[in-house]
């Protein structure tokens, strides 16, 4: 890599924190913000000069010793402590304020951030890109994990970047400060180049700047590969954690099936990847830790050994000698900032690109235009869809030029073979699938009842009533949903607080499910295989419950499923003919 694409690299890092990070600052928040960011850099120039006050101590006291004086001696002790004491004052409060200020940082990125997510069903428009190529919605190259983004990068970024940047600045300031003392009580040394001498005043700040230069560039090259290392391994961590959620939230499925070899399997590997990649960041590690060690330790006693012929020839008292190694210390602890950081700039580093390119993704998804056309109608109206092209993630098309039409009264059966998109239809219907371009004339009082119902943990008042609050019900009207729903043991436990997607079982999520049509009664209902897990009796009596409150609210239910008894319960049918090789869909819909 050239010096130029090098600059170009850190100017382009520096450039996408600084978008991450400027947003806090200029929001509804950010006089606070910026009266605690000005407050803590205060506190960082009051801890320098605090090291200041030190340094002018050390030549005083280490006199005294020198010299046996004991009433000095007592004095720069009394004076010492009030100089802890302050110090530790003011490390107390820049502590506090350090960490209020990332608190208050990491909770209004995360609220940012959850907002944009849920916002236009971008977080379901982002896994939908996972799995499409360049067509306008995804590229496929979607980022991986957004929980783990929202929840452990904002920490991460958040703490480091008031870390690095107050440790960068205490850097500076103490260089500038100590950079002119260490300078006074260099003096002057020969050195001799080409049979002639020359007087070099300052000596050990030279010193300081070669050392620490020669440092910092062996560091870089030690410790390069641990930016993209960290990128991976956060990945890996994600990944892994990922599959043991689905695997506690399937527990039941896997199971019945069996599954539990298969599973441990995937764990394995995913853990796999994760002891992999570790493994390499831990030798990289080894690698950078081993030179900064062997550079901290040095740094110790090198003033010492610089500094040893001007102390024993008298040159200097034992007090400048001390003077001089803690100048020299200070300046090369502010000139070695990088090297001691290196490994947290690369994890900085790591995260700030994975929040920019979730950021950059929920940008594009926001600001990316809906091809379909749709639009709000009363009920009586009824449900109008022209020029309807419905395609797969990947761009492949199921539908072109599809016309349907159902009017108030109408009950519609939607069957077809397995994977021809009949669900895919109905997300079209509800303006969530985003490979959809055409005219929809859609009900506003409408309901959709996915394959698979969401069922949220907590009260079962709260999941009988999702998304609506609880409260907007009485507690007769939801026990009449559930006595109506076919649930009459789960009405008298309302308040019960449980993880409820475990405990029923998928016919009495499907029930819950249709107990919430009915506690909210819809004029439109759009049923994706609602009954699918129900016996026929219990499948007759809902889908009876179901037309006849829609029918009485003056509006229409399409439904899809695979079983012919439920078609006694619908009066039209649409379904999906897979069309001829070489035609532009893979199906059109034939109406009767």
């Amino acid at each position: 890599m050239t010096e130029t694409s090098r600059s170009t690299s850190l100017l382009s890092t520096l450039k996408r924190i600084g978008a991450l990070a400027a947003p806090y600052f200029r929001s509804e928040e950010k006089w606070k913000a910026r009266a605690l960011l000005v407050a803590i850099v205060g506190l960082n120039l009051a801890v320098v000069y605090m090291l200041v006050l030190q340094n002018q101590w050390y030549a005083r006291f280490y006199d005294a010793l020198q010299n046996k004086n004991e009433p000095v001696f007592w004095r720069e002790i009394v004076y010492f402590c009030w100089i802890a004491a302050g110090y530790i004052v003011i490390a107390i409060l820049k502590f506090y304020l350090t960490q209020l200020l990332q608190l208050r940082w990491r909770a209004w990125m995360t609220r940012s951030y959850l907002t944009r997510w849920m916002a236009d069903r971008t977080f379901y428009r982002l896994e939908l890109a996972r799995y499409g190529k360049n067509n306008g919605q995804g590229n496929g190259q979607t980022p991986d994990n957004p929980d783990q983004r929202i929840q452990e990068d904002m920490q991460i970024f958040t703490d480091y970047t008031m870390t690095l940047s107050m440790g960068l600045l205490n850097a500076v300031v103490t260089l500038a400060s100590f950079i002119g003392i260490l300078w006074g009580l260099s003096g002057t040394i020969s050195v001799p180049f080409l049979g002639t001498s020359y007087s070099v005043p300052g000596s050990m700040v030279w010193i300081a700047i070669i050392y620490c230069a020669a440092g910092t560039v062996i560091t870089h090259y030690i410790g390069r590969p641990l930016i993209g290392l960290n990128f991976q391994q956060q990945r890996y961590e994600a990944d892994f954690r990922h599959h043991l959620v689905r695997v506690r939230e399937y527990s039941e499925a896997i199971a019945l099936d069996r599954g539990e070899k298969v599973e441990h399997g995937q764990l394995d590997l995913r853990f796999g990847s994760v002891l992999k990649n570790y493994l390499r960041l831990i030798n990289k590690q080894k690698n950078l830790i081993a030179f900064t060690a062997s550079f901290g330790q040095a740094s110790v006693i090198f003033a010492f050994i610089v500094q040893a012929p001007r102390f024993f020839s008298g040159a200097i008292q034992l007090g400048q000698l001390m003077q001089v190694n803690s100048a020299f210390g200070r300046v090369q602890d502010s000139l070695s900032w990088f090297v001691d950081n290196y490994d947290r700039v690369a994890v900085w580093r790591a995260t700030a690109d994975r929040l920019t390119s979730f950021e950059a993704a929920m940008r594009a998804h926001a600001g990316a235009a809906n091809a379909l056309d749709r639009t709000p109608v009363q009920g009586d109206a009824g449900l109008h869809a022209e020029e309807l092209d419905v395609a797969l993630p990947d761009g492949s098309p199921l539908l072109q030029g599809a016309a349907l039409s159902v009017q108030p009264g109408d009950t519609v059966l939607l069957q077809g073979p397995s994977g021809s998109g009949k669900s895919t239809l109905f997300r079209a219907f509800a303006g969530i699938w985003p490979f959809a371009n055409g005219r929809i004339s859609m009900p506003e009082n409408a309901m959709f009842i996915p394959q698979r119902p969401y069922v949220p943990d907590g009260r079962l008042r709260d999941a009988l009533a999702y998304p609506r609050p609880a409260s907007d019900y009485t507690d007769a009207q939801l026990r009449q949903s559930l006595a109506d729903a076919l649930l009459p043991d789960l009405a008298d436990r309302l308040d019960d607080t449980d993880s409820w997607s475990q405990k029923l079982s998928g016919g009495e999520q499907q029930r819950l499910a249709i107990a919430r049509v009915l506690l909210r009664k819809p004029a439109w209902l759009f049923a994706d295989e609602a009954t699918s897990a129900l016996d026929a009796e219990a499948e007759e009596t809902l889908y009876k419950r179901l037309a006849a409150g829609v029918k009485a609210a003056g509006g229409a239910m399409v439904s899809i499923a695979h079983r012919a008894s439920v078609g006694a319960f619908h009066d039209r049918q649409w379904t999906l003919i897979p069309e001829s090789e070489g035609a532009t869909a893979r199906y059109r819909v034939e109406a009767t």
